[in-house]
C-alpha cells in the first residue's frame, strides 16, 4: 500500500494529532506513529524524531498491516486522541494520552516556579487498545532515538517475564521504560509486539521516563486514560464559551493552547515543533519550542475573554519574572532556565521533506525587536483590567521597560517577523513603541503617578506623530518601514491596539489595501518576499494564518462584518481534520506549513472569533431594538 500523503514518505504536516500533559507534547501520524517527542520538557533533545528525518525514532502501534485510520478524534473535551482502524478482519481503536494526575509528595520534590494546581503531568504516555470487532493482528514497534537521531537506543528486559524493557542512550539521556500487557521482544534499537486481538480484548502500552509509577495492567492503563479526560473536561468547564456553532472551534484552540503551556512556569510555547518548513524545501525553518513576550499580549487577551483567568494570569507572571532582576527585556525565552538559545543546525537530519536547514536554538533571543515593549505593557493592562493588581516591585520594574521605550523607539530595528537582513525603522516596531507608552500611562495613572502620566502621554504623542509623517504613504496606507510603500500585515496591530480610531480614513485605507494587494487567494501573507530584504532567499512562503485573523478583527473594528464573517469561515474550513493549525497555509491548496500546532495562530483564532460573534449579536440587538414593537 502507498505511503499515508501520498509519494512523500512524511504524512502532511496537518494530519498530525497533537496530545499534551502540560510538560511534554508529542505529535501522531495517522498510521499510529509518534513521530515527534522530546523528554524531560518540550524544549529538550527528540526520543522520537521521524518528522524530521525517517530514521530518528518512532513509535507505531496500530494494525500490522499499514491501513488508513477509518477515523481520528479527540475524546470530546479532550486532548486524548482516538484513532479507528477498519482491517480486512476487524475493527481496532486505539487511544493516546499523555497522562495528568493528582499531585502527590515525591512530586513535590520537583522545582515549580509557578505554584502548582491539584493536578500534574505524571511523565507516562499511555497507548490503550481495543478489538471492537472480529480479529485483528496488531504491531508495535518502540523504537528511541536518543539526542536528535544521534544516539540508537539500547534496550533490556526488567521484569521476570516479556511485559517491561528500558531503553537508554547516552549518559546525559533520559532512560526510557516501556510496559505492556502484550510480550515484548528486543530486537537491535526496536522494543517489538506483533499480538493477535479478538473482539472484547484491551490491552496497553506504557512509556515513562522519570521513577514515578507507571501503569502495570490494562485497570491502570484504563484509569489513567479516564483521570487525563476528567481533567481535560474539568478544565474546559472553567471557560466561559458562547452558545454558537463555533463553540466547539473556540474549545479545540483552548484546548491546544492549555497543551501547549508549560506548567512549571506558566510559559507557552510558540509550537511544539522546530523546523517544520515555512517554505517547502527551503530554508525558512526554526525553533519554536519556546516563549515569546509578544504572544504575551495576545495570550492574555484571548484566555481573558475566555474566562481562563489562572492560566492567563500564570503566563503573565511568567514574563514578569523574566525582568523581576532588572534584566532587560528580551524577544523569548525558555520555558524554563538553564537553556542556551544559541542557534545551531542539526546536519545529520534530513529536515521534513528535505527541508534544510534543521535549527536547534533560535537567535531571534539576541535580536533588536522594539515591538516586544508594547506588547508587554498592553498584556499588563489587561492583567490589570481583569481585576489583577501590580505589586511595587513589579511596577518599579515596568517603568524600567517603558523607558527603555523611550530610549530605543528612533532607533532601526529588525522587526515583529525577526528580520535577519539589515534593520530598519519598521512601522509596526513604533507603533509598538507607541503601545508601549500609551499603556505605561494608563497603568501610572492607576497608580497615581501623574508625572509619569504627563511625560509618557507627551512620549506617545510624539511618536504617533513621527508614524503618521514617516510610516504613511502618499495613498494614506500604513507601509512596512518608513520611505517604502511595501505592505506589511503588522500594521493590522494598530488597528486593533487603537493607534487610531476606527473610522479615521488612514486605518480603512490601510485595511482595504492588505485585503486587496497583500492576500493570495483571499488569505494574506505577512509580506511579498520579492519586496522586501529580510536576509533569507526569495522562496515563496505561504500565507500567514494569524495575519490572515488580524484581518478578520481589522474588518470587524471598520465595521464591515459581513467580510470578516466571509474570511473568518474560509480560515476556520482550512483547520486540520483534527481543528488545529500551523503557522502558515498554502494559499491554493490550503496545506499546512511551518511548525505545529502554532499557538500564535490559535490565539488569533479566539480573538478574532469572539469579535464575530459579539458584532454579529450587538448587531442583532440593535436591530431588534429599532423593530417596531
Amino acid at each position: 500500500m502507498p505511503a499515508l500523503g501520498g509519494a512523500s514518505p512524511f504524512p502532511p504536516i496537518a494530519d498530525y494529532g497533537f496530545i499534551a500533559d502540560r510538560e511534554v507534547t508529542a505529535l501522531i501520524a495517522p498510521s499510529g506513529n509518534i513521530e515527534w517527542m522530546c523528554v524531560p520538557r518540550p524544549d529538550a533533545p527528540s526520543v522520537f524524531g521521524s518528522i524530521l528525518d525517517r530514521s530518528a525514532g518512532t513509535f507505531r502501534l496500530g494494525p500490522a498491516e499499514l491501513f488508513a485510520p477509518a477515523g481520528r478524534r479527540y475524546i470530546p473535551g479532550t486532548n486524548v486522541l482516538e484513532t479507528t482502524w477498519h482491517t480486512s478482519t476487524g475493527w481496532l481503536v486505539v487511544r493516546d494520552a499523555l497522562i495528568v494526575g493528582p499531585w502527590s509528595d515525591d512530586q513535590r520534590q520537583r522545582t515549580y516556579r509557578r505554584p502548582p494546581t491539584d493536578v500534574v503531568a505524571e511523565h507516562v504516555l499511555v497507548r490503550e487498545l481495543r478489538c471492537v470487532n472480529g480479529r485483528v493482528d496488531v504491531q508495535m514497534n518502540c523504537e528511541p532515538v536518543f539526542g536528535y537521531g544521534r544516539t540508537d537506543a539500547v534496550w533490556e528486559y526488567t521484569s521476570s517475564g516479556y511485559g517491561e524493557a528500558v531503553a537508554r542512550g547516552g549518559e546525559d539521556d533520559p532512560a526510557l521504560r516501556l510496559t505492556t500487557s502484550m510480550r515484548l521482544g528486543l530486537e537491535g534499537r526496536s522494543a517489538l509486539t506483533l499480538h493477535q486481538m479478538e473482539e472484547g480484548d484491551r490491552d496497553f502500552v506504557a512509556l515513562s521516563w522519570t521513577d514515578d509509577d507507571a501503569p502495570s495492567t490494562y485497570e491502570d492503563a484504563a484509569a489513567c486514560m479516564r483521570r487525563t479526560a476528567d481533567f481535560w473536561r474539568g478544565w474546559l468547564n472553567h471557560g466561559a464559551f458562547p452558545d454558537h456553532p463555533w463553540r466547539g472551534i473556540l474549545q479545540r484552540s483552548a484546548l491546544t493552547l492549555k497543551g501547549l503551556t508549560y506548567a512549571p512556569t506558566g510559559a507557552l510555547l510558540a509550537a511544539a515543533t522546530t523546523s517544520l518548513p515555512e517554505t517547502p524545501g527551503g530554508e525558512r525553518n526554526w525553533d519554536y519550542r519556546y516563549s515569546w513576550v509578544r504572544d504575551a499580549a495576545f495570550a492574555l487577551w484571548g484566555l481573558y475573554t475566555l474566562g481562563f483567568d489562572y492560566e492567563a494570569n500564570s503566563f503573565f507572571y511568567f514574563i514578569a519574572d523574566q525582568i523581576g532582576d532588572g534584566s532587560p527585556l528580551k524577544v523569548l525565552y525558555a520555558v524554563d532556565d538553564g537553556v542556551d538559545l544559541s542557534e545551531s543546525t542539526v546536519d545529520h537530519l534530513m529536515g521534513y521533506e528535505d527541508a534544510r536547514p534543521v535549527r536547534i536554538g533560535n537567535d531571534a533571543h539576541d535580536q533588536e525587536q522594539h515591538d516586544i515593549w508594547g506588547a508587554l505593557l498592553h498584556a499588563v493592562h489587561l492583567h490589570t483590567r481583569s481585576g489583577e493588581f501590580l505589586s511595587g516591585v513589579t511596577w518599579e520594574n515596568l517603568e524600567r521597560q517603558v523607558e527603555c521605550a523611550i530610549e530605543r523607539w528612533a532607533e532601526p530595528d529588525r522587526g515583529i517577523w525577526e528580520n535577519r537582513g539589515e534593520p530598519r525603522h519598521f512601522t509596526s516596531s513604533k507603533i509598538m513603541c507607541w503601545v508601549a507608552l500609551d499603556r505605561g500611562a494608563l497603568l501610572a495613572e492607576t497608580m497615581g503617578n501623574i508625572d509619569l502620566v504627563d511625560r509618557w502621554r507627551a512620549v506617545a504623542d510624539e511618536i504617533k506623530s513621527d508614524v503618521l509623517e514617516h510610516g504613511v504613504d502618499e495613498r494614506g496606507v500604513f507601509t512596512e518601514s518608513y520611505g517604502s510603500s511595501t505592505l506589511d500585515a503588522s500594521v493590522l496591530l494598530g488597528v486593533l491596539l487603537g493607534f487610531l480610531p476606527p473610522d479615521d480614513p488612514r486605518v480603512g485605507a490601510t485595511v482595504h489595501a492588505i485585503a486587496d494587494d497583500l492576500t493570495d487567494n483571499g488569505l494574506v501573507l505577512r509580506y511579498r518576499v520579492d519586496e522586501t530584504d529580510d536576509g533569507l532567499s526569495d522562496e515563496e512562503e505561504g500565507t500567514f494564518a494569524i495575519c490572515s485573523f488580524w484581518l478578520v478583527s481589522a474588518l470587524v473594528e471598520i465595521g464591515e462584518l459581513d467580510d470578516a464573517r466571509a474570511l473568518l469561515e474560509k480560515l476556520l474550513a482550512l483547520a486540520s481534520p483534527l481543528g488545529l493549525y500551523a503557522e502558515e497555509l498554502d494559499p491554493r491548496t490550503g496545506r499546512h506549513l511551518g511548525n505545529f500546532p502554532q499557538a500564535f495562530t490559535h490565539l488569533a483564532l479566539i480573538n478574532a472569533t469572539m469579535q464575530v460573534i459579539r458584532a454579529e449579536r450587538a448587531q442583532a440587538a440593535e436591530a431588534d431594538a429599532q423593530a417596531p414593537s
